[in-house]
């Protein structure tokens, strides 16, 4: 069933926790880096190689970002991954959701395989954020094409 099971079905945590934009940015990436089950060195550096990229995390040094790392991997430790990923989904505010699921997307695309759960993953991610499917083929097309070479 893999990690989430049916805990994607409701988009509101039963935790009280609630992330910045950032965390809950960070938080969808790092779920979508390690939904296998194992985070490499070299997955976390792209991750973190990804993020810092971006306008949002200019200002957040690697460091500042392995912290972050952290921390959401504690919150995922004690509450579980699809708890994480429920704040994080229901943290995010809606003009990111594209966003965030293409760089999800090129961060599961990046090693050239795709797991069945990286797969579960996305096609639940996509409709928890609210992305339509024509929108979610787009991106995933995108991602594809980028990662060939």
């Amino acid at each position: 069933m893999g990690l989430f099971g049916n805990r994607l079905s409701g988009l509101r945590t039963q935790s009280q926790s609630v992330m910045s934009p950032a965390e809950a940015f960070a938080a969808i990436t790092l779920v979508s880096v390690g939904v296998d089950g194992y985070f490499s060195d070299e997955e976390v550096s792209t991750l973190i190689s990804s993020l810092t990229r971006m306008h949002m995390f200019r200002s957040y040094s690697a460091d500042v970002l392995r912290r972050m790392f952290d921390k959401l991997l504690g919150t995922a430790q004690r509450e579980g991954f699809g708890s994480l990923l429920q704040t994080a989904i229901a943290s995010l505010p809606h003009e990111l959701g594209e966003t965030v699921f293409a760089v999800a997307t090129d961060l599961v695309l990046a090693d050239g395989e795709v797991t069945r759960e990286e797969e579960n993953l996305l096609n639940s991610l996509y409709t928890a954020l609210g992305i339509s499917e024509a929108t979610a083929i787009k991106i995933i097309d995108v991602m594809m094409i980028k990662n060939r070479g």
